[in-house]
């Protein structure tokens, strides 16, 4: 069973065929026109859920998976909302990767809370998915926590283990939803082989999938046949065009190297490189906007990457040197990445780009192989490594693409907006 509330904003009605052409615009370079004259007012679904004075949770016994990103409009956290309630009872906190402050870069252990005494329940240490214990005496299990909208962002397979678990223990769940920070339009491949699924890719996805938390459960629900009694208490004035910018929100670090917007538009394609010997920036002041290795000519790396005319961005080489991470303590050649237009610039198509031109220029020192571990697409690695360009490989999984937004359809909520544009190359 599935439901949630539809306060006024229906179901999406994005059809398939401008989906579809929007994933395509992508490929070659196209993307949206985001008005800059218009500052809406999104309410994520703890908004909703206070509005509703917590009804859908009244008499329930509760654990509560969430981080520092969980925060009510007003900034009041959800743990304090549901807390002191009195309509609901918190006896449970879970924790992602980075843990409930968002702040640890390694293992995490379970915990007390200081101000509740509520156990922590770390699930990004010594156990990645809740045990029975863990659940014993729950009626519902809440999801309030901020996604990025890449695949292999690890807050969606900590929500999709959950609801594995949930649905074991015969308990309901909840997703109060919150914008996919980088739209819910531009989807870019490729689709994960059937094979790799992993903790960095709970299911078959693009890189960039384009969906909100709320929507990714859906998906999630249908697709791996969880079968968890699922409620999704939806945001309003959230549209599928919308950045981050575009939803009057204040920031929150989600973890602790997405620092701002363009860290999180460039993740999706610079953490290809994550498990490789090259730096993206973790250790400098700009995690995911710069990449290099010890190796690499920085100028020359930079005229093969901006010959490369990737839509929307800028290379400019530059000198740095990590404390910490990949290349700790060592001078690194490389790149800033500069987003010159965001409308136009395609994540997944740059990050290739980076893969690409390193395979090229330094094929005896780039571990290429280890671009497989994120990138899981055998076929679309195999294509970059034989020199194919990072567009044509993409235009070849657009058949896969159809079929994913085909399936997609079906889980999404939101729609565009009356006044939604879409620009062409």
């Amino acid at each position: 069973m599935e439901t949630y509330p539809d306060p006024k904003t229906g179901t999406c009605k994005v059809c398939l065929g401008v989906a579809l052409l929007l994933t395509i615009s992508g490929l070659l370079g196209g993307g949206l026109l985001l008005a800059a004259d218009r500052s809406p007012q999104v309410l994520n679904g703890i908004d909703i859920l206070r509005e509703q004075k917590f009804a859908p949770l009244a008499g329930k016994r509760i654990g509560l998976l969430t981080n520092q990103t969980g925060l009510a409009s007003d900034g009041a956290p959800t743990i304090d909302l549901l807390y002191k309630s009195g309509v609901c009872r918190l006896v449970a906190l879970f924790s992602p990767e980075h843990g409930l402050r968002g702040t640890m870069d390694s293992k995490v252990n379970s915990s007390v809370d200081e101000s509740t005494g509520l156990p922590i329940y770390s699930l990004y240490g010594d156990r990645t998915r809740p045990s029975k214990e863990m659940l014993r005496g729950l009626d519902a299990l809440v999801v309030d926590i901020q996604d990025i909208g890449a695949r292999f962002y690890t807050y969606a397979t900590t929500m999709g283990y959950c609801m594995e678990e949930a649905a074991k223990a015969g308990i309901s769940f909840y997703v109060l939803d919150r914008p996919n920070p980088i739209g819910g339009l531009s989807v870019e491949g490729p689709m994960l082989d059937a094979d790799r699924t992993a903790f960095t890719a709970y299911s078959r996805l693009p890189v960039r999938h384009g969906m909100t938390l709320g929507e990714l459960a859906r998906y999630f629900n249908a697709e791996n046949k969880i079968g968890v009694d699922l409620h999704i208490v939806p945001m309003t004035g959230w549209h599928r065009e919308y950045y981050f910018y575009d939803t009057g929100q204040l920031w929150v670090n989600p973890s602790p190297n997405i620092r701002d917007l363009t860290a999180t538009v460039l993740y999706p394609g610079v953490c290809l490189l994550e498990r490789t010997n090259v730096s993206i920036g973790r250790g400098t002041d700009k995690p995911f906007e710069i990449v290099g290795a010890p190796w690499v000519d920085p100028r020359v790396f930079a005229s093969a990457l901006n010959l490369a005319n990737v839509p929307g961005i800028k290379f400019i080489p530059t000198f740095f040197t990590p404390d910490s991470s990949t290349n700790q303590g060592k001078q690194c050649g490389g790149v800033s990445l500069v987003l010159t237009d965001i409308s136009k610039f395609n994540s997944v198509l740059a990050g290739l780009t980076l893969v690409s031109v390193l395979n090229r220029l330094y094929p005896n020192l780039f571990d290429v192989d280890k671009v497989m571990q994120l990138l899981g697409s055998s076929q679309a690695l195999k294509a970059i490594v034989a020199g194919e360009s990072p567009a044509t490989v993409l235009r070849a999984g657009i058949p896969g693409m159809k079929d994913f937004l085909s399936r997609r359809q079906r889980a999404l909520i939101y729609g565009q907006s009356p006044n939604g544009k879409e620009r062409e190359k």
